[in-house]
């Protein structure tokens, strides 16, 4: 009862306490060191500090970050940290960055001062440019990377920092079967000059895939157990007769049938978003707290397993999740705002066995330094462990 203090707990209590406390010492295992990245998006009012972020992201053993624009307050929270940061330049910066002098300026104020204290390791230039219809905007895309690559270099950072750009799969013509995978024929004169531009640094094609997209879209047709990764016929593509048994691994695949069509095998695809709402209006089919909790379960342990496509046996999926909270400023449908793992108080939305491992952000009245996190659950577990000793040898088990 609460409040109760002076009662001893029980030796099948403090068991029962320990082989809990083991086994979600073991979920916080399938995050860590799985390569798994994150996007921290912050278009909300009621988000925690930077600093608290950073302690949760250290308790979850995630270690790869993707901000969606270069907030200094993230980059210095997460300084001397083990995280690797992608950095994004917005949209409506893209004419500017076209002059190389502007885009040096930007390097200097927005990646330099914070380096080598925290590892920005990427800068995406734009986000879902060819899939809009700002023409202007879609031929300022590679002249921007253009003039952000040669600023890296000129900084003599290009060996550290990388340059990209985030598409949406609505560049795509045809995605099924994979093998036939083809970008708009509309979009070939921004794609061919980028993909050679890709090629010629080395960066990888980066896509925001959602296969809620398509079963919301299609609820009757296309099958809830393919796209949430549960156990189903799957499909076969007819050309090359691999079986696809989720439509992820078959939207990657679609991709790089799209880039070799363009005369390009030297080219990686990494997804920079995926997710599942976990809330919808009453138009959004499969919107669920359930069917988010199982996407991302199922999904991090693909990536746990270090799966790969079927077309591309030899190279890991390499993957981003969207997002780490719900944002309730974006605009749009209600599942816009409820893609997160998290609430913005640290609580999680769904369970994913993680929650038992997450800092107090929302009541904590100090801050635990992050360095300090590991050595807390190490003393915790300790403490356990004394107890039920001095349990077994009180009660002479």
């Amino acid at each position: 009862m609460p409040g109760k203090r002076d009662s001893m707990p029980t030796s099948s209590h403090v068991f029962t306490s320990f082989f809990f406390f083991l086994i979600l010492s073991d979920s916080v295992g399938l995050i860590h060191g799985i390569g798994v990245g994150i996007n921290y998006g912050q278009i909300a009012n009621n988000l925690p500090s930077p600093s608290r972020v950073a302690v949760l992201l250290k308790s979850l053993n995630i270690s790869r970050v993707k901000l969606y624009d270069a907030d200094p307050n993230v980059l210095r929270a997460f300084s001397n940290s083990d995280v690797e940061f992608i950095i994004g330049l917005p949209n409506d910066n893209l004419a500017a960055m076209t002059d190389p002098t502007k885009a040096q300026a930007w390097i200097q104020q927005n990646v330099q001062p914070f380096l080598p204290q925290t590892k920005i390791t990427c800068i995406t230039v734009g986000n879902e440019i060819l899939s809009g219809t700002d023409k202007q905007l879609m031929s300022n895309l590679l002249p921007a990377m253009q003039s952000v690559h040669s600023a890296l270099v000129s900084l003599e950072l290009d060996d550290q920092v990388g340059v990209v750009t985030a598409h949406s799969l609505a560049i795509l013509a045809e995605s099924f079967p994979p093998s036939s995978g083809s970008f708009r024929q509309d979009l070939g004169g921004y794609l061919q000059p980028l993909l050679n531009f890709h090629s010629q640094i080395n960066s990888p094609f980066l896509i925001n895939a959602y296969p809620y997209f398509a079963y919301k879209d299609n609820p009757d047709e296309v099958s809830l157990d393919y796209v949430l990764f549960r156990p189903n016929q799957g499909t076969t593509d007819p050309v090359t007769n691999l079986k696809y048994d989720n439509m992820l691994y078959a939207q990657i695949d679609a991709v790089y049938s799209a880039i070799k069509a363009m005369g390009h095998t030297d080219i990686v695809v990494r997804i920079s978003e995926t997710g599942w709402p976990s809330k919808g209006d009453s138009n959004e089919a499969g919107a669920t707290r359930d069917n988010a909790g199982i996407y991302n379960s199922n999904l991090l342990q693909r990536i746990a397993e270090n799966q790969s496509t079927p077309a591309r046996p030899s190279l890991p999926i390499d993957i981003y999740v969207f997002a780490l909270f719900n944002e309730d400023l974006k605009p749009g449908p209600t599942s816009e705002r409820n893609y997160g793992l998290y609430y913005p108080d640290g609580t999680p939305v769904y369970d994913l066995g993680l929650q038992s491992q997450l800092p107090q952000i929302a009541s904590a009245a100090f801050y635990i330094d992050s360095a300090s996190t590991t050595n807390a659950v190490s003393i915790v577990s300790l403490l356990i462990f004394v107890t039920l000793c001095l349990i077994i040898v009180r009660e002479g088990l």
